[in-house]
């Protein structure tokens, strides 16, 4: 890969690489790979296209993003003619998604917690994503039951939560545990797994989310779309395990 640029912020080493063969970007924080997208802003992670696909299911007009990484997701969605607004802790995310991934600049772009935003922000959202990280964790105070109260409140009657939780392997309960903490603030509740994958990413979504169905994609990458669509595929809804 080509290195194109290293930044240094408080919140970690950021770099950005370019793939040789096929141009694609990767947001690397920490030697984490936070985002990777083909050179049209297109991401080429499975899960940023669930997300997606589970947004268009809605009739989701204006969405929040907390965490923004290389912000693909935010990029597909306003091309599509959403609204989008994004939060992150770290001002130099927000230069290197507009410099190297696309983001486009109508986006409004908030450096903040995304808990102390939602706190001193009254708009109401039709959808907000949770995709905030400290290397493959949330966030502790991210995944509290104060702060799903916090985001219901932030939400219209027919609103939904959809947060991004990476997993190591089938013990690893993290979005069962952040499913039982969102249940206490909302009555409808399900994760969108792949038991049996190792590194895999599940969503949790939380409101009105009953009638989902697990989605195909939808925005063909440059590159490794049939390798998407086959991981979309084995996404299926499941119960979560209380207790966990």
């Amino acid at each position: 890969m080509i290195r194109l640029e290293d930044c240094e912020t408080r919140f970690g080493a950021i770099t950005i690489f370019k793939r040789r063969q096929t141009g694609a970007f990767v947001y690397d924080q920490n030697g984490s790979c936070q985002s990777e997208a083909d050179c049209n802003g297109v991401s080429l992670a499975s899960y940023v296209h669930a997300i997606y696909g589970l947004i268009r299911q809605t009739e989701a007009r204006d969405i929040l993003m907390i965490g923004c990484g290389g912000g693909t997701l935010g990029t597909m969605l306003f091309r599509v003619g959403l609204k989008v607004s994004i939060v992150d802790v770290n001002r130099a995310a927000f230069t290197l998604a507009r410099r190297y991934f696309g983001l486009p600049d109508e986006i409004a772009c908030h450096v903040a917690d995304g808990s102390d935003y939602l706190q001193s922000e009254p708009h109401i959202y039709d959808a907000i994503v949770l995709d905030a990280f400290h290397g493959d964790r949330i966030p502790a105070h991210l995944q509290s039951l104060s702060f799903f109260q916090r985001v219901r409140s932030r939400l219209g009657r027919h609103g939904c939560l959809f947060a991004n939780v990476h997993v190591t392997d089938d013990q690893d309960y993290a979005p069962d545990r952040i499913a039982e903490c969102m249940a206490g603030a909302w009555a409808d509740v399900r994760i969108l797994d792949s038991l049996g994958w190792y590194g895999r990413n599940a969503i949790v979504a939380a409101g009105n989310v009953q009638r989902l169905v697990p989605p195909e994609l939808c925005i063909e990458p440059l590159g490794h779309a049939g390798e998407i669509s086959r991981e979309l595929d084995t996404m299926r809804f499941r119960s979560w395990w209380k207790g966990t």
